[in-house]
């Protein structure tokens, strides 16, 4: 593989990440300041300003660990890790679509159940492929954990 088409496969896949974040972000950004702003919230709600960043430093490890596999092994070699990986992008960005967009918590949490799943699936498809792929994604998962039971939280707060 060249450089020029190993730099540009980087751009694609921290690309797709981000594309996965920023529509999630069109659901997000108009709900903050007025339904999820009015939602009882547990004190362990962390304050909404440390998301951004922590979602943006997410998304780029994401997109390196998906272009470490498809470096490795390519889109054919690849298909399965590279297909779950795709699936956990989408249903990242489903979320924010049913739970900011939709204010719909408990479908939300159902949802953040199956991307978890997804998360897990794609980091033991990565491992073999490229081991380190795989670690980079359990920041990942750590959050979402996190976020589950947040939604939990706010979920049982808010019926």
């Amino acid at each position: 593989m060249t450089p020029l088409r190993s730099i540009v496969g980087l751009l694609v896949w921290v690309g797709l990440s981000f594309a996965a974040g920023a529509i999630g972000s069109l659901f997000t950004g108009r709900a903050i300041p007025g339904w999820y702003a009015g939602l009882v919230k547990p004190s362990w709600n962390p304050p909404s300003w440390l998301f951004g960043p922590v979602w943006s430093a997410l998304y780029l490890l994401m997109g390196i660990s998906a272009w470490l596999v498809w470096r490795r092994a390519g889109l054919s070699g690849a298909a399965l890790p590279l297909g779950l990986f795709a699936l956990q992008l989408c249903l990242n960005a489903a979320w924010s679509i049913i739970f900011f967009g939709l204010h719909a918590p408990g479908a939300a949490l159902v949802e953040i159940v199956l991307l978890w799943a997804a998360i897990l699936a794609t980091m033991l498809a990565f491992r073999p492929v490229v081991p380190v792929a795989s670690l980079l994604l359990l920041p990942y998962l750590l959050w979402v954990t996190f976020a589950g039971f947040l939604n939990f939280a706010l979920w049982r707060l808010n019926r």
